[in-house]
């Protein structure tokens, strides 16, 4: 009985080092952005909302932001539109090729962003298209294609086909079938790859390095700041950030609980 509980607290004691290694780091980065002094010295020497008000009046910060919003919102919307049906593809149809389709689109997540970034370059300029953030929109699309398709696909998996089939037995097409029994069915999946797809590609800097044109995006803004050393409104605009994760968090747990108690 004593080597179990032992075991337990071990376990506990494990877990809590590895949670605090993770998280407070964190929370030293929103405490900072309150302190009332320049410099990140502990003990802090007060409280201040200063930081934030200079952080709204950083234009190039705020346009970097809604850069990121823009190109975050993009590519989740055309990771939705290609891996759904995608997914779909893969779960219904049987035709030539699938292994090495499926294989394909695992691809990109697999290599590393630089190798990602570095080909989408070789690619653009080879076709004369100009550097931008539609052409980061592209990018962030192609990498995180398979975020969606692996976790709609799994949803698919688990999906009953006696749903579909009563569904085509009582008359209805293929685009009603999909849109009132397998959408809804599969919803919880789309709203979560799509969350993290969005997450992904609002954070993400290799890809965006390469093809960026002038318009900057909030990670690669924050990194050119960073390579002058750490300022306090970047404390800020991260505490802004971990702030709009945990919202997004929130949401897509209701979305879920709500799901799951109108099955039941």
């Amino acid at each position: 009985m004593s080597r179990t509980l032992s075991e337990r607290v071990a376990w506990v004691a494990g877990v809590t080092l590895i949670l605090a290694f993770l998280y407070l780091p964190i929370a030293v980065l929103v405490a900072y952005s309150f302190n009332d002094s320049r410099s990140l010295t502990w003990p802090m020497t007060g409280f201040t909302l200063g930081w934030y008000q200079k952080l709204a009046a950083n234009d190039g910060l705020i346009d970097a932001f809604y850069n990121s919003l823009y190109v975050a919102i993009s590519a989740t919307t055309l990771t939705l539109i290609i891996g759904v049906p995608a997914a779909l593809a893969l779960d219904r149809i049987d035709f030539p090729g699938k292994e090495l389709f499926r294989k394909l689109i695992l691809l990109p997540i697999a290599l590393p962003g630089i190798i990602t970034g570095i080909s989408m370059l070789i690619l653009f300029r080879s076709l004369d298209i100009r550097l931008s953030l539609e052409a980061v929109i592209v990018g962030h699309a192609t990498a995180l294609l398979a975020v969606v398709v692996t976790q709609v696909y799994a949803r698919l998996q688990r999906l009953p086909r006696s749903l579909q089939e009563a569904s085509e037995d009582l008359g209805a097409s293929g685009l009603q079938t999909f849109f009132m029994i397998t959408l809804p069915n599969i919803k919880t999946a789309v709203i979560g790859s799509g969350m993290l797809a969005f997450t992904l590609s609002f954070d993400e800097i290799p890809v965006t390095f390469f093809l960026t044109g002038r318009d900057n995006t909030l990670p690669m803004f924050i990194w050119s700041t960073m390579r002058r050393g750490l300022t306090p409104e970047i404390n800020a605009i991260g505490s802004l950030i971990v702030l709009m994760s945990i919202v997004l968090i929130f949401v897509s747990v209701r979305l879920q609980r709500n799901t799951k108690s109108q099955q039941k």
